[in-house]
């Protein structure tokens, strides 16, 4: 009888557990992150008689949650990209907005500028299109500024975000620790069954901090639950958090990196170390999109400047000066590292011509001294540009000069020195237009050239070219060409002019003289003679060739095009329409990307529900059935008991 009544009473425990869990499946169907939970129930086994082995009922082995740790990997994997995938999109959008926007680019301003350049090539001595042209270089400036400073807030945006995840992802490394720590403890005091709801908060945390940063779990035995990032840097080791810290780049002040202490000492981790997950996205974007469009925005910054100031010098202003630099604007950024010892020499970059500045890439480099050479290394390569001396022997690189200058107090470079050089990354933030009186615009050539009224040819001598050569060798003027036996020669004879005396030919390219170049046309007669003479008087008698030359910039090939290398192949314009176009190609890239990554979490999503997500419906007839179980098991217990009754009624 008494073997009944513990049947009975083993299956009405089960069924008892069966509703009960049940239940907490429904309650939780809504709870993120729980996972549907089962009763394992085993047979009790049988009890030898003589008839045979009699079954004693049920035993619940034990609750057991639905999860399946390879679903939970690759949610967590899709998770950390879509996450990356976003946050790189919210933070290239902006860029793209704001380059695409006619009233914050570059292109109607500069377009605008050279349109009064152009006025003013018109109209040299007028007063009104200099004061014009002055404004519209003032304006030109300011855009740069304004989308300069733009970009730059971009960049404190993502600081500031940096620090904000760096928080979320410590916090959530203490959670996971706490947790560790519950559940061992829960875990030896339940004789080793699995603390289910515990385990699916510690799944949950894990979830939502794959959405920060790309994880790696090691949940092997023996070794506990830990979790690292990047390279392998442990943030929880059990019941151990290592938290991360936020530090200052060591080259570059302007930013904030993503620091991790080892050994005591705090350790800056390379961006490119850090990946998936918003983190990751934010670093992604300020190396791949956010650097390198404000590189290229002041490489154009600098083009113009230089290539205009280069022109503007080799002009003549109304006092018959010669002219000066229209625009200022800062050259190379050379920050040393943090870590060099002080006091020590330090590198140098400069950028010595329009010519330079046409060869220059928008993109950074790490100067390097390991005691005994020095190494030039372009950003994103691993292989050095340049390995030796400092200045180079190979002479310009990208159209930058490195050079050494000893410290203070005469030092030398310290070993394992290094400096971060940024040829462009000022150069849209400090362009300004240095003049600032109208009669100080280079309107004129610095020379006239002309034939003589009494000559008794027809020859006509070209108004002439003038080159950056003549800045630095200039010619001795004034000169006189004289037509004789069929050549040209100076009166009197030049000594020392290579290529003279010059036979004739019409129309033939003359550049004997150092910086001047022109043509003579038509039939000279013999002792006709032309005169090439400093132009002292500015722009009074109209003289426009130089503003000619400095519109003529406008559509100029004056910087090499993007990741292209050689010689230059683009305009100003085309410059800046090529990084508009490459950042909103980036763009809609990522954008696309983020949508296909979403409609992969959305699948996976859907697969582990359909694995440990609760259905109501299955539920509802999971509480009918265990209902139904314990109704039974109490019949079995009331039947057992009407038995004994019998019983004991037939023993009176």
């Amino acid at each position: 009888m008494g073997n009944i009544l513990s049947v009975g009473q083993s299956g009405l425990l089960a069924a008892q557990l069966g509703v009960t869990t049940t239940g907490h499946n429904i309650a939780n169907a809504a709870t993120p992150g729980y996972s549907r939970q089962v009763v394992v129930q085993t047979s009790a086994g049988g009890q030898s008689s003589g008839d045979g082995f009699v079954g004693q009922g049920t035993t619940v082995a034990s609750i057991q949650r639905v999860y399946d740790a390879y679903t939970a990997t690759r949610v967590n994997s899709a998770q950390t990209s879509k996450a990356s995938l976003d946050a790189y999109s919210t933070q290239v959008s902006q860029i793209n907005n704001l380059l695409a926007d006619s009233s914050t680019g570059i292109s109607p301003t500069l377009s605008n500028f050279f349109n009064n350049v152009q006025g003013l090539a018109a109209a040299p001595n007028g007063s009104a299109q200099r004061q014009t042209l002055l404004s519209a270089g003032e304006s030109l400036a300011a855009r740069f500024k304004s989308l300069d400073g733009q970009l730059a807030q971009i960049g404190d945006g993502v600081n500031a975000q940096i620090v904000t995840t760096v928080g979320s992802v410590n916090a959530y490394g203490q959670q996971i620790a706490k947790l560790n720590d519950a559940i061992e403890k829960a875990t030896s005091a339940a004789g080793g069954a699995p603390p289910n709801d515990l385990l699916d908060q510690r799944d949950q945390i894990v979830s939502e901090l794959s959405k920060l940063v790309k994880v790696t779990v090691d949940n092997q035995p023996g070794s506990g639950y830990n979790i690292s990032i990047g390279n392998g840097q442990p943030v929880v080791v059990g019941a151990t958090t290592f938290s991360l810290s936020i530090a200052t780049s060591q080259t570059d002040a302007s930013k904030l990196v993503v620091a991790y202490k080892s050994g005591g000492t705090l350790l800056n981790l390379p961006d490119s170390s850090i990946s998936g997950g918003t983190l990751g996205g934010l670093l992604d974007f300020r190396t791949s999109s956010l650097d390198p469009a404000r590189n290229e925005l002041g490489r154009v910054a600098i083009g113009l400047a230089t290539s205009f100031n280069e022109q503007s010098q080799l002009g003549v202003d109304q006092n018959g000066n010669a002219g000066k630099d229209f625009f200022t604007i800062t050259g190379p950024l050379v920050s040393p590292s943090s870590t060099n010892v002080f006091p020590n020499a330090s590198v140098n970059a400069t950028i010595a011509s329009a010519g330079d500045a046409a060869a220059l890439k928008a993109i950074d480099y790490t100067v390097a001294y390991d005691g005994t050479k020095y190494s030039i290394t372009r950003t994103g390569e691993s292989v050095p540009a340049y390995t030796g001396v400092l200045p180079p022997t190979v002479g310009k690189i990208d159209g930058l000069t490195f050079s050494v200058t000893a410290g203070p107090g005469g030092e030398a470079m310290a070993a394992n020195s290094s400096f971060l050089v940024r040829p462009t990354i000022a150069a849209a933030g400090s362009i300004a237009v240095s003049l600032t009186n109208i009669t100080e615009i280079a309107a004129a050539a610095p020379v006239i050239l002309a034939s003589t009224p009494t000559n008794g040819g027809d020859a006509k001598i070209s108004a002439g070219v003038v080159s950056a050569a003549f800045l630095t060798t200039p010619p001795s003027l004034p000169l006189k060409l004289k037509f004789s036996n069929g050549t040209f020669d100076t009166v009197p004879a030049s000594v020392g002019v290579t290529g003279l005396p010059i036979k004739y030919a019409s129309g033939a390219d003359i550049s004997v003289f150092s910086g001047i170049s022109f043509n003579i046309t038509g039939a000279p007669l013999e002792g006709d003679t032309f005169t090439i003479n400093p132009n002292t008087g500015g722009v009074a008698t109209g003289d426009s060739r130089n503003a000619v030359a400095l519109g003529a910039l406008q559509t100029k090939n004056l910087l090499v095009g993007v990741g292209a290398s050689g010689q230059p192949s683009t305009t100003l314009a085309g410059a800046f329409g090529l990084m508009v176009n490459n950042v909103g190609n980036k763009t809609r890239e990522v954008m696309a990307n983020a949508a296909s990554e979403g409609k992969l979490v959305d699948s996976v999503l859907a697969i582990q529900q359909s694995q440990s997500g609760v259905n109501l419906d299955e539920e509802a007839s999971n509480l009918l059935r265990y209902q139904q179980a314990y109704q039974a098991a109490g019949k079995i217990m009331q039947t057992a008991s009407t038995l004994f009754d019998v019983l004991l009624s037939l023993g009176r």
